[in-house]
């Protein structure tokens, strides 16, 4: 009996240690989520109501497009000056390569990026794999 309940503390004690050691161990690719950063400089002759829509309309791909898991976006307030005129930001997520693939062919992916298009100066995207 003394044996058994030492095996099963040594058992527990090992997994536990695994457990520590799996955790402190940064993610590899595809054992995150695959975040799509974007960033928007609008044109000086954007209008507020144009931008408002591309705002809406952004926000609206979430739910024609399944794959998208995430969607997340702000107006830029960084005092560092390093944002290159990009006023919007952009985080849309994924669960895999497969899915962001997916969503950058989509027709409503598509369509919106022809209605952006004409109003920006520049645009940015960045994609990672999250390693938290």
């Amino acid at each position: 009996m003394k044996f058994l309940i030492l095996s099963l503390a040594i058992t527990a004690a090992s997994c536990l240690l695994m457990a520590v050691q799996a955790a402190d161990q940064p993610k590899k690719e595809g054992s995150g989520v695959l975040r799509h950063m974007v960033g928007f400089k609008f044109k000086s002759t954007a209008t507020e109501a144009e931008i408002k829509n591309i705002e809406t309309e952004f926000a609206a791909l979430k739910k024609k497009i399944p794959q998208i898991v995430g969607y997340e976006w702000g107006i830029n307030n960084s005092p560092e000056g390093l944002n290159k005129g990009c006023t919007h930001g952009f985080l849309v997520t994924f669960k895999s390569e497969k899915d962001r693939d997916a969503y950058l062919v989509h027709p409503d992916h598509k369509a919106f990026g022809a209605l952006v298009r004409p109003l920006l100066d520049d645009v940015f995207v960045l994609d990672f794999w999250s390693r938290n």
